[in-house]
């Protein structure tokens, strides 16, 4: 619980990290599943990506994934589709991993969901020009991506913001998750670095109300990759879950309103109320 603005929102960037208890969970896992990936494939290179790497993940660490990228030999490119890499992968992994509860194919990556957090193995194979191709089984094609821009291009951001930035997208993150996470993690985070780009997040309240706001109209149109290989990272959010989506957004700016018109008339326990509406359990009671 928390009296006061500034520590409800001390409290609320708390409840998000990962703890340095689980850091060493997930360095010890993420080795065993590189080394099984290792045992059955040339792999030229392997790294963490995705929010682990860049700082943006959230916990409880059962609810997290850890992306490990494979860099494969390119001699499974030339024998293998994208769909066919992604099944060749799964299958080497549930016979490394026969009593983990699930291994699955999921978009890029092929997942494994241990009891306490899940890893995401991502094969991939060097781009001509730079950069990385990954298979992409919803449409059995190639993608064009790079994950250490991504990493300089977020840390480079959030210098801008003086380690702002990085927060404020843990805090969207939140809001995903107890509203549907109908946003994809990696769209959230690249429309965040949009949207912020060129302004300054002069404290929380605004900073996040700004977001919503601008986030319903950014949702229409594309958003390439931030690494500069086209494409559009939110191309999922079509009809009906684009339509819901931008409800959301809309519930959120009112709600992140009504917490700034509170604060502004002194009512700091109706903002806690507000911003509990916005992120549950994350943001402390008052009191």
């Amino acid at each position: 619980m928390a009296t006061s603005l500034s520590e409800g929102f001390r409290l609320f960037r708390a409840n998000l990290e990962i703890t340095d208890l689980q850091a060493p969970v997930v360095a010890t896992r993420q080795k065993g599943v590189r080394a099984a990936v290792e045992s059955g494939f040339e792999v030229l290179d392997s790294f963490l990506t995705g929010s682990y790497a860049r700082d943006t993940m959230i916990g409880p660490l059962k609810k997290a994934d850890v992306d490990l990228f494979t860099v494969l030999s390119s001699r499974y490119y030339q024998n293998q589709t994208p769909q066919g890499l992604l099944d060749q992968v799964r299958e080497h992994l549930r016979k490394t991993y026969p009593t983990t509860p699930r291994v699955s194919k999921n978009g890029q990556a092929v997942t494994i969901t241990f009891t306490d957090f899940m890893v995401d193995v991502v094969p991939a194979f060097n781009r001509q020009g730079g950069g990385y191709l990954i298979p992409n089984a919803n449409t059995n094609s190639w993608l064009s991506t790079d994950p250490k821009r991504h990493i300089e291009l977020w840390s480079e951001a959030n210098e801008f913001h003086q380690g702002d930035l990085v927060r404020l997208i843990k805090m969207l993150k939140a809001w995903n998750r107890a509203h549907s996470e109908r946003f994809r993690s990696f769209h959230l985070e690249a429309m965040a670095v949009k949207i912020l780009t060129s302004v300054t997040i002069n404290d929380f309240p605004s900073g996040l109300r700004f977001f919503f706001t601008k986030a319903q109209e950014a949702t229409v149109y594309k958003l390439a990759d931030p690494a500069g290989y086209g494409g559009d990272v939110g191309a999922y959010l079509t009809g009906t879950l684009l339509t819901e989506t931008n409800q959301s957004l809309l519930r959120a700016e009112g709600w992140a309103l009504e917490a700034e018109a509170a604060i502004a008339d002194g009512r700091i326990d109706l903002a806690f109320d507000k911003y509990r509406m916005l992120f549950g359990d994350y943001f402390p009671a008052y009191g």
